[in-house]
């Protein structure tokens, strides 16, 4: 798996996204969307490995955030966060999608990582408040021994300023 984002703008919003897509570099092929595990023994590969792996118009899986506005000025993000546990052999992780108007990149990247390692820690039985700060339960998940590590891919932009569509996407691209 390798991690990508990209950003675009046209008059049209499909051609913001392709253009996104093409940022991204993975504009070439047939992109389904999975749900949210990262299986067991998943390697995670550089961009350029990934790509090299894959071939136009194959159907590749992804997880897929997403954002588009054509009002000018106006923030949007698309992050994918991911948590990983420490048994990746034996147990799944998690990625997660946020795709939100109006956040900044710190905020929208935590975000994303705190879901992944959220929705991981629930399944592995790691105790923890929900109501607390991430940067605390980013702690207690890391401190269980449960949960190796959490990161994220974000993409943001401001709405272009002529109100042309604007599209931002992060994706884990899934390679055999």
């Amino acid at each position: 798996m390798f991690f990508t984002k990209g950003v675009g703008t046209a008059k049209e919003q499909l051609m913001s996204f392709e253009m996104a897509l093409r940022n991204a570099g993975i504009e070439k092929f047939n992109l389904v969307t999975v749900s949210s595990i990262l299986p067991p023994n998943c390697q995670r590969i550089t961009k350029e490995k990934g790509l090299e792996m894959l071939k136009p118009g194959e159907i590749v899986f992804c997880v897929m955030a997403r954002n588009a506005t054509n009002e000018p000025n106006r923030l949007i993000a698309a992050s994918i966060g991911c948590a990983v546990p420490a048994d990746k052999v034996q147990q799944y992780g998690y990625l997660s999608e946020h795709h939100p108007f109006g956040e900044t990149d710190e905020k929208t990247a935590d975000t994303a990582e705190d879901l992944a390692a959220t929705m991981l820690a629930s399944t592995l039985g790691v105790e923890f408040d929900p109501d607390t700060a991430w940067d605390e339960r980013e702690k207690t998940y890391k401190l269980s021994g449960k949960i190796v590590t959490t990161t994220n891919i974000t993409q943001s932009a401001e709405g272009n300023k002529n109100g042309l569509w604007t599209t931002v996407v992060a994706a884990a691209i899934f390679v055999s």
